[in-house]
């Protein structure tokens, strides 16, 4: 059973863009599309070549505040050539046929960036001309793993407490902003975010986090699961919160060097992470209530190694 819901798991309104040339935007396209051709709720995705029931044809909500989008052939490879770690996803054009968009999606793949196909309407509804492609961007530059992790790997060493924190499946930009703003005051030292199954850093992201976004570290790297791996090689203690255990956060004994994990929706903690886990810990929570906000949770598992470390 998973655990920590998102309360607005389907209030996708931030995936849209900030247009260049148009003001007369049409309804925004969510972060991770629902309605499919061919009625599938899961498709499988970013082959070179999906078939046409995999292609988005549902957009969001037309109150959504805009992201910021980019289009045309060059402008998205420089960004993925230069700047990949602030493009969140990029969207092409299905059974575009032209060789360019299919080198263009090589280039996004070997940066780690969520590719995805989309119909040809969905690209104009972010911008014009577009050229079949288009960069859907973060608000913020993420940072590279390989450039942060030694510092971390050294912490033991140097009697440097880190506490990392890990939010995946959060779909809701409102809740993933909340996260970054309790990760800023409750001391944490980075947040690891996946390359895909998240919203993005959007505006509302921004918002809600309150100027916290501005001064957290946040990483994408281009395998979590591995990071995660390292860290733990590294002697950090990894702790997962979801509901189905046994071990009460409010019992447990953190080290000082720390990896708490939170999942969001109805989807829980990857397993990926699970099985990494020195131990999962349980939040007490009344019976005749169902679940924790994935930001909550989180919030309330930091607040329990920050009590006695943060004056």
């Amino acid at each position: 059973m998973a655990f920590y819901n998102d309360d607005n798991r389907r209030d996708f309104k931030e995936d849209r863009k900030r247009s260049f040339g148009r003001d007369d935007r049409q309804r925004s396209f969510g972060d991770r599309p629902r309605n499919f051709a061919g009625g599938n709720p899961h498709p499988r995705h970013f082959g070179d070549r999906p078939r046409p029931e995999h292609i988005v044809t549902a957009m969001g909500d037309a109150d959504a505040a805009p992201q910021v989008a980019v289009g045309g052939l060059k402008e998205v490879e420089e960004l993925l050539t230069k700047n990949p770690l602030q493009v969140h996803r990029v969207l092409f054009m299905h059974q575009s046929g032209n060789p360019k968009l299919y080198e263009l999606q090589k280039l996004a793949k070997r940066a780690h960036v969520h590719v995805q196909q989309v119909d040809s309407k969905i690209l104009d509804s972010y911008a014009r001309p577009n050229h079949g492609v288009v960069a859907l961007m973060n608000e913020k530059q993420l940072l590279n793993w390989m450039d942060v992790r030694e510092e971390f790997f050294k912490a033991r060493d140097t009697g440097e407490k880190k506490l990392v924190a890990v939010a995946t499946n959060i779909e809701d930009p409102r809740n993933l902003g909340a996260c970054i703003r309790s990760s800023l005051a409750l001391g944490v030292s980075i947040l690891l975010l996946p390359a895909k199954g998240m919203c993005g850093i959007t505006p509302s992201v921004a918002r809600t986090s309150a100027g916290a976004l501005e001064k957290l570290r946040i990483c994408r790297p281009d395998n979590l699961e591995a990071a995660i791996g390292e860290l733990k090689m590294a002697g950090y203690q990894v702790l997962g919160l979801d509901a189905d255990t046994e071990t009460n956060l409010a019992d447990f004994q953190f080290a000082d060097h720390v990896v708490l994990a939170v999942g969001g929706e109805d989807v829980g903690l990857p397993p990926f992470i699970k099985k990494q886990c020195e131990a999962i810990l349980r939040i007490p929570m009344m019976p005749e209530a169902h679940s924790y906000n994935a930001s909550v949770a989180l919030s309330l598992g930091l607040y329990e190694y920050a009590r006695l470390r943060i004056k």
